[in-house]
């Protein structure tokens, strides 16, 4: 079997990729990171293709935000990362191609002339449901919506067609798929794994002190919820308590910060590598996610990993790797009120928050690794082989 993968940034791609590249089977994967990025996870140079000049002006243009104004620069990005991509692959000596959606058109076009199975990788919900539900939470904030463009949503739906199977990490985003007409048979659903090997148990000092610790990580934004857990906390004000944000601030929440900006037990941290973040959820007691729409965050199995309990949205593709009840909370989206109650819950029953945490590290430590992933994956591209063998035997009989 020989796998090749297209994506535009990493993703989960490069866990991929290497659980892939272990059983012999990378031909090859190609990305706009530079090559010295896939090191750690034993992919050699020469099957890495490196589009560095995407990264380096989408970096360049994100700083001037007013462009995007003027025009699409995101979507000409994924154009012109897609048009090079797609001249550096070898179609014919690839079995099963993987292509990130917004990056795979012009190479799923390609691949079409050849005999290998196309797979698109969409981490996040249907992009037609995705720009429904966001223009309904930013327009109930009174907001201008940040959605996808209408030539990025058609880029993807063409991807859709092209695509023999989509692949998505939850329930919550194959419903999205069923829901817009994609057959539940093109559908490949694994949830995403984590790092253990990054994500574990460290001591704490800071734990010492007994101060009850809420973190959230990933981006700060509209989509993410962030306002839910903020006004939550708020609401709560809960004694010797802290709420540690860590990453970057989308625009259109700066002015949501605001109202924030002068409580002293809000903490909005920048971003970390990946490497530092471990000692940041091992500081803490509880992980909160309150997305509107995404696919399945994997901060959230890293969360585990450290020990961490989890209350989240059902919209965050949550509910494949928390037992409601048991090692995290799983709540409907936009609901302040729920999620009150359950932070009070882990607040007050230390007892209980102990357990939970207990639970979410033996969940992630026997269930939630990248080995796993990986190994139901190839599993899959396995029986798709086997499938598509299979039907060309009927065929010639």
């Amino acid at each position: 079997m020989k796998v090749s993968i297209i994506v535009g940034g990493k993703f989960h791609a490069f866990n991929l990729a290497e659980q892939i590249n272990k059983k012999k089977s990378l031909k090859r994967i190609v990305t706009s990171y530079p090559k010295y990025k896939l090191k750690k996870y034993g992919i050699s140079k020469e099957k890495i293709h490196s589009i560095l000049s995407k990264e380096i002006l989408i970096k360049f243009l994100n700083k001037f935000s007013f462009i995007d104004s003027i025009f699409d620069y995101s979507y000409s990005l994924c154009e012109y990362f897609d048009f090079i991509a797609s001249n550096n692959i070898n179609y014919e000596d690839t079995d099963i191609l993987v292509g990130w959606s917004g990056f795979s058109k012009k190479c799923f076009i390609e691949a079409k002339k050849f005999d290998c199975i196309k797979i698109l990788e969409r981490g996040s919900s249907h992009i037609q449901y995705q720009k429904k539900i966001l223009i309904e939470e930013y327009s109930n904030l009174g907001i201008t919506p940040n959605v996808p463009s209408e030539k990025m949503i058609s880029k993807e739906l063409e991807e859709y067609d092209l695509a023999d199977f989509i692949s998505v990490p939850s329930e919550y985003v194959k419903e999205s798929f069923v829901k817009y007409g994609i057959k539940e048979d093109k559908i490949i659903k694994v949830p995403y794994g984590v790092d253990l090997q990054e994500f574990s148990l460290t001591k704490s000092e800071k734990k010492k002190d007994g101060k009850f610790r809420i973190i959230s990580t990933g981006s700060i934004s509209v989509r993410k919820g962030s306002h839910y857990l903020l006004e939550a906390f708020d609401n709560l004000r809960l004694p010797n308590s802290e709420l540690i944000f860590i990453g970057d601030i989308s625009d259109d929440f700066k002015q949501i910060k605001k109202k924030y900006s002068n409580m002293k037990n809000i903490k909005f941290i920048k971003k970390q590598n990946q490497e530092k973040l471990k000692f940041f959820y091992n500081d803490s007691d509880l992980f909160i996610l309150c997305s509107i729409e995404e696919g399945l965050a994997m901060v959230q199995a890293q969360a585990m990993a450290c020990g961490l309990p989890v209350i989240c949205t059902t919209n965050t593709g949550g509910s494949e790797i928390i037992d409601d009840g048991i090692n995290g909370y799983v709540i409907p989206i936009r609901n302040s009120e729920i999620l009150m109650d359950k932070i009070k819950i882990l607040y007050k029953d230390r007892e209980k928050l102990q357990e939970m945490s207990k639970n979410a590290h033996i969940k992630a430590n026997n269930q939630l690794s990248w080995k796993n992933y990986g190994e139901k994956m190839l599993d899959i591209y396995q029986k798709l082989l086997q499938d598509k063998l299979i039907s060309k035997k009927n065929l010639i009989n």
